[in-house]
């Protein structure tokens, strides 16, 4: 009986020795291998080798890092090329830890895992590095094609008419959201490769509504109808005729505003050939001699609005560049105008 006894405790040592032999054997063969249930940034390595693993992770990693990122605003699209980024990924590491955590654990429990087929369930990050620099400079090139400015409303004056220019919405680049998404894209390496860039509006100081406001008082002059026109809050109220410069000493052309004003203002005759003998003095104010009647409005370079006693000269090109008024109308619009009102001489 102790015989017997000790041969069947002979044949189980045995059978545990070869099982431990085996254990260790099949371990050892499993060690050029990754684990079940291993994946390196949502790859699958089960069963791979360090080559094969490498090659699999560049493909799926590297590959889409690779492709331009694009970034759209409505019908523009801005390119950043691959190359600037530099991008760059640390395969090796990630692969290397991926074997490292095949063979986490003691000997029986890589053993029982092999026996039940459970996997390990583990993800293994892949760490891309790229130019931050580069994605800055992007976003920066981004803004400067898309931001822009807000467009005030504004007044486009004619000979003998206003109109409203409208305003324009402005709008700016939210840098700081593309910056976070760029990020984002890069870190991950997945996903579509194109960004729609958000941007904030940007509204005007001056609205449609409000521009009226901006412009209370306007004048517009038709030289060739010899029609001064008074605007009030861009609406017309009132119609005066004029005479304006002659053949040669024209009335100047463009946008000005009243510059002065005076009542009874002095005359300084013009340095001017066709002053005569008069040419540089200076006339009192209200005296017969003094062509400058009641009112004086101020405009440009020596030339202006006033009065004339020279009623019949009113409807032609008299003068020698002022635009004269009958001293009633002169005096009526002088009291409605301030210096500063724009005045469009067409």
């Amino acid at each position: 009986m102790v015989r017997k006894t000790q041969i069947l405790i002979a044949v189980v040592a045995v059978f545990l020795i070869g099982g431990a032999v085996a254990a260790y054997a099949y371990d050892g063969s499993q060690k050029n291998e990754i684990a079940e249930g291993v994946t390196i940034s949502g790859i699958d390595v089960s069963g791979m080798s360090e080559q094969q693993a490498t090659r699999a992770v560049t493909a799926k990693v590297l590959a889409p890092q690779r492709k331009p990122v694009s970034v759209t605003f409505r019908k523009e699209r801005f390119i950043l090329p691959a190359d600037r980024l530099k991008i760059r990924a640390d395969v090796r590491h990630s692969v290397d830890r991926a074997f490292e955590e095949s063979r986490s654990g003691s000997l029986p429990a890589r053993i029982l895992r092999a026996i039940t087929g459970d996997g390990l369930n583990a993800d293994i990050p892949v760490s891309v590095a790229y130019s931050q620099s580069a994605v800055n400079q992007f976003v920066r090139d981004v803004a400067d094609g898309i931001n822009q400015d807000p467009v005030d409303a504004s007044v486009a004056a004619g000979a003998d008419s206003l109109s409203v220019v409208k305003a324009e919405n402005g709008h700016k680049l939210r840098d700081v959201l593309l910056t976070e998404q760029l990020t984002s894209l890069l870190d991950e390496g997945q996903g579509s490769r194109t960004i729609r860039a958000r941007v904030n509006v940007v509204k005007p100081a001056v609205t449609t509504s409000e521009v009226a406001e901006q412009y209370p008082t306007y004048l517009t002059l038709d030289r060739g109808s010899y029609q001064l026109k008074l605007w009030k809050n861009l609406d017309l109220e009132k119609t005066y005729t004029v005479a304006v410069g002659q053949v040669g000493l024209e009335t100047p052309a463009g946008l000005y505003s009243i510059q002065s004003k005076q009542v009874d203002p002095a005359w300084h005759v013009p340095d001017s050939d066709w002053a005569g003998d008069m040419a540089g003095q200076v006339v009192p104010g209200g005296v017969p001699e003094n062509p400058l009647k009641a009112r004086w409005m101020g405009i440009f370079n020596g030339a202006g609005i006033h009065g004339t006693d020279d009623t019949g000269s009113l409807g032609s090109a008299a003068s020698h560049g002022c635009v004269r008024m009958a001293i009633p109308d002169v005096i009526d619009l002088y009291d409605r105008v301030d210096v500063g009102t724009p005045i469009y001489i067409g």
